[in-house]
């Protein structure tokens, strides 16, 4: 018994929150930027995170660490983390690069504040329509949030609809109208320009969603 235990918790340990989640692989290591392409005087990975931005110097300008896979229909689960003055970024899925720019065009799941409201597990549509999709109840997202702490996202594409989760309150059920827009793309983990801020992401996993 005491055997079985120990392979258990060494398996637990290797696993990550994928563990027990079935059908789910991790897209972050938790030690090195595999898999990611990005500016990495901005983004390191530290105790067991990729972290961007700085708590003392203004961002020139938005910066995104892109992961060099696309994905179709999926769910995304991680943890996600911002502390500073600059309340700004988040995570872009079915996005792309815009060639010869710092940008990312696609979806946004947000985080942060603006104009005095949590904007976390909003939809925002990054370089292309430049507004938000969907919002949350503030009240209730504000009830929901662990401020300057870790909160769980998760995000779920299946054909044209879109929804998000911050720990456990859905924030969006969006289906897309325009059938122009993209249903593939890459992940995108952003810090903001302007004041300083850190943005940290960690237990980064997928599970893919048909072919």
């Amino acid at each position: 018994m005491k055997i079985k235990l120990f392979v258990l918790v060494i398996v637990g340990l290797i696993g990550g929150a994928s563990a027990n989640e079935p059908g789910f692989t991790p897209l972050f290591d938790g030690k090195t930027l595999a898999g990611w392409e990005g500016n990495e005087s901005v983004f390191r990975v530290k105790e067991g995170a990729i972290v961007a931005g700085s708590n003392t110097d203004k961002i020139t300008h938005n910066e995104f660490l892109a992961s060099r896979e696309e994905f179709g229909d999926f769910e995304l689960r991680l943890k996600a983390r911002l502390v500073g003055k600059g309340q700004n970024a988040g995570v872009q899925f079915r996005s792309q690069r815009i060639p010869n720019h710092f940008e990312m065009i696609g979806y946004q799941c947000d985080m942060g504040t603006m104009q005095g409201r949590p904007i976390w597990g909003t939809l925002y549509d990054e370089s292309r329509r430049r507004k938000f999709l969907a919002e949350p109840d503030a009240q209730k997202l504000t009830e929901a949030l662990e401020a300057g702490d870790w909160n769980d996202l998760t995000i779920r594409c299946e054909g044209p609809r879109v929804q998000i989760w911050v720990n456990d309150l859905q924030t969006v059920d969006y289906t897309e109208p325009d059938s122009d827009i993209p249903r593939r793309g890459r992940f995108g983990l952003q810090i903001h320009g302007g004041e300083p801020a850190e943005a940290a992401y960690k237990d980064i996993r997928i599970k893919k969603l048909g072919d």
